[in-house]
């Protein structure tokens, strides 16, 4: 019975998609080289796990929108999925090296972007969950198929840097805001009844005018 391996040995930011993507570059290993594979059809759900690294009181602060005061963190910081991938391979007898590429958002309103929002350095947890179909030939030469079994995992630690460096590619000096449609239309006319030519001094004229109030 053919039987495989997978890890992850490095991310780099895709440079030249459409939005936002990493590409995680994987190790699969044949352990039973004498069967070579024709095809891996690689499905994979990637989850963060934040329970495994530690946080420092500032990136406490900027989570608690994710998961509530530092207390109830016991309860809270529980494993979230990120997102999902698929990639196919070539045949390979004894191991091939394959990017996966994971697509990512930048929408404040998804959690993984909150998280990674929040964190300022070190390492995002996460946990890399295997699926999919393997095409080889028996001995006799005939197409066989089997599926992945679903402990077939793997760990890696994401740098902050890695996701950080790839929302300033694709979104420099920007953030994504999603807003109800009544809200944007309330953000619409306060922009056109002040004669303001961005949404960004918009919100600033109401963020200042919210400190004025709450100092007098």
């Amino acid at each position: 019975m053919i039987d495989l391996d997978i890890s992850v040995e490095s991310v780099a930011v895709e440079a030249y998609a459409i939005a936002p993507l990493l590409v995680f570059k994987l190790k699969v290993t044949n352990t039973v080289p004498t069967v070579p594979v024709q095809s891996l059809m690689l499905n994979c759900q990637i989850r963060i796990e934040p329970a495994r690294r530690q946080y420092g009181p500032r990136q406490r602060d900027r989570l608690k929108d994710l998961f509530g005061e530092p207390e109830r963190w016991g309860q809270t910081l529980q494993g979230f999925l990120w997102t999902h991938a698929s990639v196919a391979t070539a045949p390979f007898a004894e191991e091939c090296s394959i990017d996966l590429p994971a697509p990512c958002s930048y929408d404040f309103n998804i959690a993984a972007t909150k998280y990674f929002h929040g964190l300022e350095e070190g390492e995002a947890p996460l946990l890399l969950l295997f699926s999919g179909s393997v095409f080889y030939r028996d001995p006799e030469g005939q197409l066989q198929v089997a599926q992945l079994p679903w402990s077939k995992e793997a760990a890696f630690r994401l740098p902050v840097e890695t996701w950080r460096s790839m929302m300033d590619h694709y979104y420099p000096n920007c953030a994504w805001l999603c807003l109800r449609r009544d809200v944007a239309e309330q953000l619409y006319r306060y922009k056109r009844q002040g004669g303001l030519p961005t949404f960004e001094q918009a919100l600033e004229k109401l963020l200042a005018d919210s400190s004025k109030d709450a100092l007098t």
